[in-house]
Order: structure tokens, then C-alpha cells, then sequence
């Protein structure tokens, strides 16, 4: 017997995780597939609130843009076949002239410039490479994904992929010009 899986959009993604009984509950789309996204530890929280708050100093500073915490949906792909991709990265950033009207109450319907992932202990690594893969596929310039256990990053872009460790300093090239920040700050 052949079963079906059912695909989502965007806007069915919508619908689904505002209902009551979804309330504390956050969902992802892959290509139509929903994911249930696991609540995070306390460290992971700390890291990436400390991690959303320096660069977020920077952007404010310089006018930059517009900067998300976790749980803000951005509509990567729109597939005309219903298999639509929305992706919650920890920290998101988008150059402002990407949206002159500012930041919509519903999805961002475009990719993020800059996405961070901060691993969980729980995280499995297949699916930490599937986000990134997926963020660069459709568009996002930069995509940090932060290792609390290890105390390093890693910084994708279309051509590589570097690791930064605790002595070394992150910066944010053409997304965020002038942006250098010591790995150190961000595990405090």
C-alpha cells in the first residue's frame, strides 16, 4: 500500500502553528515536510541571545537593517507545487534596502542575509547541515552555526566553509561590513 505524505505551504504552516492546541509548539518547513522543532536548553538561549545582542548593537549602530530572534518563519522558497520552505534560524539579519517597509507581521518572505544556528546537545548533525545547506541554496549570503560545547563557529558562505575557534574573530564580510567579533564574546 502506498502511502502519501502530505506537503504544507507557507501559509498552511501558518494556520497550523497558531492554532490553540500548537501554542507551545514551534514548526519548520523542508521542501512541504513540517518539522517540530524541540524546545532549547538554557545555554543555547544565553548563546544566542548574547550572540542576537552584539551584533545587533552593530546593525542598530550603523543603520544596518532589521535583526530577528528564534522563532521568526522566513519563507526561503515558494515552491508552485506546495512544497514550500520556511526556516526559524536562531538570529536572523536582513540589509535594510531588502526591505524598504520594514519587518511584515507575518513570514519575511525572502531569506535572511545572515542566519545563525546555535547547536544544541540534542541537535543531530545531518539535520544541522540540511538548514545549512537550505539557507545557501536559497539565498541567505552568510550562515554562522555556533558550537557551545566546542566554543567555535562555523561560517558558511556559497564557496566555503571555515571554523573559527575560541582565539579567533568572526567577521561579516559584505553582509556586515566593518563587523569583527572575537568567538570569546560569544561564550562569555
Amino acid at each position: 500500500m502506498l502511502i502519501q505524505t502530505k506537503f504544507y505551504t507557507a501559509e498552511e504552516l501558518w494556520k497550523i502553528s497558531h492554532l490553540p492546541e500548537n501554542a507551545d509548539k514551534r514548526f519548520e518547513l523542508s521542501e512541504g515536510e513540517l518539522i517540530e522543532m524541540s524546545p532549547t536548553g538554557g545555554k543555547h538561549g544565553g548563546v544566542a541571545f548574547d550572540f542576537g545582542l552584539l551584533i545587533g548593537s552593530f546593525v542598530r549602530e550603523h543603520d544596518l537593517g532589521y535583526m530577528t530572534a528564534a522563532e521568526t518563519g522566513f519563507i526561503l522558497f515558494k515552491n508552485p507545487h506546495g512544497k514550500d520552505t520556511v526556516r526559524d534560524p536562531d538570529i536572523g539579519f536582513v540589509a535594510k534596502e531588502r526591505l524598504p517597509d520594514g519587518l511584515p507581521d507575518g513570514y519575511v518572505p525572502l531569506a535572511p542575509d545572515l542566519a545563525i544556528e546555535v547547536v544544541s546537545p540534542n541537535d543531530d548533525a545531518s539535520e544541522v547541515q540540511q538548514k545549512v545547506m537550505e539557507y545557501l541554496r536559497y539565498g541567505v549570503r552568510l550562515v554562522w552555526v555556533a558550537y557551545p560545547r566546542t566554543k567555535s563557529v562555523v561560517a558558511h558562505t556559497q564557496t566555503q566553509a571555515i571554523t573559527i575557534d575560541i582565539d579567533g574573530v568572526l567577521e561579516g564580510g559584505d553582509v556586515l561590513p566593518g563587523f569583527k567579533l572575537p568567538v570569546r564574546e560569544i561564550f562569555g
